[in-house]
């Protein structure tokens, strides 16, 4: 089966002949499907069965639970319990692995909710779902009448709560699938019935603002099929299912190609070992395709159970045969703008362009960065800024009197942008800071513990500065720093060579950009 290709950027995300693979048939509706990030199985739902299915390659296909109470949406927390949709209680559970069941959700306003349909869990542990009421109808549900007058979206707040409702009462008709963007600034909400696609921004406190449609006309007089399961890739791009199997959007709305599936699709997930396989449940069957992409970075993929005194196991970090999980990582890009290694900028005298050039610190870094976000890796730019007048900059080391005295870093200038070639892309996150450590008074470390990464490829500028004090600290609390010498440079080949084979040797392993890429597989 051909995959329907509309743009080429769709090409970059899965091969226009990847093939389909039947996972599993012969079931009734299936719904739900969820990975297991360290047992590596896949959970699914049968709602008109009233039964939730496993399937592992060792095994097949297996029931594991009957009743479900024709469960739907499901996903893991941080702490891998199991977070579901149930259609036949109008609520939303947390099953843990030793069997205890917690209502996290069943009432709004004193009335009972009409029936979670779909779930996804925000790094900070907040809880949203969608409450069409489809679990109230025959077939997919139990029948019987809604006590709420109309169809919403919610949040549980991080520990539990009260659901708070999200929207407006009127917004959707039969809200569905939902999922975030990498950086979880957008929250998406798609409308069966409206065939579209809302997007939201999300506040601090974890309320949406600004609702726009991001898609619409999502259906087809030709072939069955609407907007129902929807994820978001690592790189923003917009999976959901519709007419013909799945829909892929830019972050910008644009379709960029379809995904073909021979049953109608109702929901997908990532899985496999490196999260590679797209898994799709289709009416009656399970489908797997291998993709180029992988998900956006979500709590329970770092793998992590809720023991508090377990730890994750050291990387093999050994010289010449290093092994790095892309799960566990982030790549910092560091001081990579115009002021700091650019001709022109404001530091240019010093001769940090030129031995940037010497040291081909942009190709690397690019070509680094690149192979890092294709295998899962986060990508964390770490930019110096400060507001005009360097209001706040403490005078108190030649190189902040430096910056202040050339006007360096300023928000908005060309000096203070990324340099070409280095610019965030969609998934990427960007940290601000005003010293050289990439920790010092920043949101770095809550990134890293947020998206479950303990281990750091430092790269950018200047060497022997911001690449050091950032390895020396990052080691001191407890991440394993890799710093690839050939991604970083400072002001000269000296300055340089002292860093990487004196002072960073006893705080990260220091390699270059080909042995991180062959580590990360």
């Amino acid at each position: 089966m051909t995959h329907v290709t509309l743009r080429s950027e769709f090409e970059d995300l899965i091969d226009p002949y990847a093939p389909v693979g039947q996972t599993g048939t012969g079931f009734e509706f299936t719904e739900g499907p969820i990975w297991h990030p360290v047992d590596h199985y896949l959970l699914f739902s049968d709602m008109p069965a009233d039964v939730r299915r496993r399937w592992d390659s060792r095994r097949g296909v297996t029931e594991v639970k009957r009743p479900s109470n024709k469960c739907n949406g499901m996903t893991y927390d941080a702490e891998l319990n199991l977070i579901v949709c149930e259609h036949a209680t109008s609520s939303l559970i947390r099953e843990r692995p030793d069997g205890r069941r917690e209502v996290l959700a069943s009432h709004f306003d004193n009335q009972e909710l009409n029936s979670p349909n779909d779930v996804c869990v925000h790094s900070s542990g907040a809880i949203y779902f969608s409450d069409p009421w489809y679990g109230r109808m025959p077939v997919f549900g139990v029948e019987r009448p809604r006590q709420l007058g109309f169809q919403g979206v919610y949040r549980v707040p991080p520990g539990g709560g009260a659901a708070k409702l999200l929207v407006d009462r009127h917004l959707f008709e039969q809200p569905n699938g939902l999922c975030f963007s990498p950086d979880e600034r957008v929250f998406y909400v798609n409308d069966t019935v409206q065939a579209l696609i809302r997007a939201f921004d999300v506040e601090a406190d974890g309320s949406l603002s600004n609702p726009r449609t991001f898609a619409g006309g999502i259906r087809s007089e030709l072939e069955p099929g609407l907007p129902d399961g929807m994820k978001c890739d690592q790189r923003g791009n917009v999976w959901v299912t519709a007419p013909g199997g799945v829909w892929v959007y830019s972050p910008a709305g644009e379709l960029l190609g379809k995904v073909r599936l021979p049953e109608l699709v109702a929901n997908l997930t990532w899985g496999g070992p490196e999260f590679r396989t797209l898994y799709l449940t289709a009416t009656h069957s399970v489908y797997a395709i291998p993709t180029k992409v992988g998900p956006r970075h979500e709590p329970y993929m770092s793998g992590k159970r809720g023991d508090a005194g377990s730890t994750a196991a050291a990387p093999h970090l050994a010289d010449g045969d290093m092994q790095l999980d892309p799960r566990r990582c982030a790549m910092i890009l560091q001081d990579l703008q115009n002021d700091v290694i650019m001709d022109g900028g404001a530091f240019a005298d010093s001769g940090a362009p030129a031995h940037a050039r010497e040291q081909r610190v942009v190709d690397n870094v690019r070509r680094l960065a690149e192979i890092a976000r294709s295998r899962g890796v986060v990508i964390i730019h770490v930019w110096f800024i400060v507001e005009a007048g360097a209001p706040g900059v403490t005078l108190n080391a030649p190189l902040f009197e430096g910056l202040v005295d050339s006007k360096a870093m300023v928000r908005g200038s060309w000096g203070a942008a990324p340099v070409s070639g280095l610019e965030p892309r969609a998934g990427d996150f960007v940290v601000e800071k005003m010293r050289m450590s990439a920790w010092e008074g920043t949101r770095l470390e809550t990134i890293l513990k947020a998206t479950g990464r303990d281990m750091i490829i430092n790269a950018g500028a200047w060497t022997n500065m911001s690449i050091e004090h950032t390895a020396r600290t990052g080691a001191d609390k407890g991440y394993f720093m890799i710093v690839p010498e050939d991604c970083c440079s400072t002001m000269n080949a000296e300055w340089h060579h002292a860093s990487v084979n004196f002072a960073m040797r006893n705080v990260a392993v220091v390699t270059n950009a080909d042995a991180v890429i062959k580590a990360l597989g």
